[in-house]
């Protein structure tokens, strides 16, 4: 192999660092365990989806902004409604 190619297969790297919460941390290491990979490649995988989706890959939104019910009651009555829909819909 040529000087050239080996140059050509051999990509640099840069080390990242971030800090999160000990609870988050732990959770990530057994999550990424129990998915047969290791911390680091879980997050290389991350890296490359949300490059590859030119920002996360997966929804990132805001909640959309709802206007609270004027009473209890007009609560109910909307849950209720909503509910019969639902019912009518699966029959």
């Amino acid at each position: 192999m040529s000087d050239t190619a080996a140059t050509r297969n051999t990509a640099s790297t840069v080390q990242l660092a971030t800090r999160i919460e000990t609870s988050q941390e732990q959770l990530f290491r057994e999550t990424a365990r129990r998915l047969g990979t290791t911390p680091a490649d879980a997050i290389r995988i991350f890296v490359a989806a949300f490059n590859q989706h030119r920002g996360f890959p997966f929804d990132v939104r805001l909640a959309a902004e709802v206007e609270p019910f004027d009473t209890e009651d007009d609560a109910t009555e909307f849950a209720s409604r909503m509910t019969g829909k639902l019912l009518d819909a699966a029959r």
